[in-house]
């Protein structure tokens, strides 16, 4: 399995390096339109998902394929790949330059490898985690190929958590760090796994929003926990994921947990 996973790397790697390249031409350019979902789409997204679903296809033709501005439902299949072509559509278009392409493979419906690129502040995050998996290998989180790990500081105002847009109600009441909001889900929580900041929360992510950092995020120590009832993974046969939101919260250890989901917790009852 060793050639595998160098494959699924160098996979990810190339191409989403090529992809993001031609993306930064477009970076700050492009008049975006709304979706169904009020999210905003631009031909940029839909021209990166085509070329990672082709590239996909090329490589791995036995993989299926979820992706944002593609197929929603899952088929079943023993692996599959869940792309977000441009997570942060709305940071690219306002040329905020916090923006990526997110790549998680599933196996059995569970995220086993993700990988997530961000071509304008030159970082790159990739990780394995197998946990009850039966695929052979060893986990690991990496930033730029450098392993990565979850902060052990307790919480100060000289730490950073997280917030999405969603979620600034969070602020009646103290909380124990300092905030930024980010506006990329995956930034969000791939700055938890990098140990910048202790936790985050997200109120509306989709399953292309998490697939790649929930690898990520445990490969480099930290917990993601479900604010609503039931797992995001694995996912399920014949399931339609396009309009399924699952609010998380994610700290850099379990033993935070506790000090942060009082103050998060009411976002799982809301959806």
């Amino acid at each position: 399995m060793t050639n595998f996973w160098d494959t699924l790397l160098n996979f990810a790697e190339t191409n989403t390096a090529r992809i993001g390249t031609k993306l930064l031409e477009d970076f700050g350019r492009l008049q975006p339109t709304l979706k169904s979902d009020g999210s905003l789409v631009t031909s940029a997204d839909k021209w990166a998902d085509e070329e990672i679903r082709n590239a996909i296809l090329d490589t791995f033709p036995s993989h299926d394929i979820l992706s944002e501005e593609g197929e929603h439902v899952f088929s079943g299949a023993e692996w599959c790949w869940v792309i977000d072509p441009i997570d942060g559509t709305t940071n690219f278009t306002r040329g905020i330059p916090i923006w990526g392409i997110s790549l998680g493979l599933l196996y059995q419906g569970t995220p086993i490898f993700g990988y997530v690129h961000f071509p304008n502040i030159n970082q790159s995050f990739h990780g394995y985690w197998h946990g009850a998996s039966s695929t052979d290998g060893e986990n690991g989180a990496f930033m730029n190929k450098r392993p990565i790990h979850t902060s052990s500081d307790s919480p100060s105002q000289n730490q950073f958590f997280n917030l999405c847009a969603r979620s600034t109600a969070v602020l009646q009441k103290p909380l124990p760090c300092k905030i930024r909001i980010l506006g990329v889900t995956t930034y969000n929580f791939l700055c938890v796994a990098t140990g910048a900041a202790l936790g985050g929360v997200e109120s509306t992510p989709k399953v292309w929003d998490l697939a790649a950092v929930w690898t990520i995020v445990q490969a480099a120590g930290g917990v993601l926990v479900p604010l609503k009832e039931g797992s995001v993974f694995p996912l399920q046969e014949g399931e339609n994921y396009g309009d399924r939101s699952y609010p998380t919260l994610v700290s850099s250890r379990a033993e935070l947990v506790p000090v942060f989901k009082p103050l998060v917790e009411y976002l799982g009852e809301k959806r």
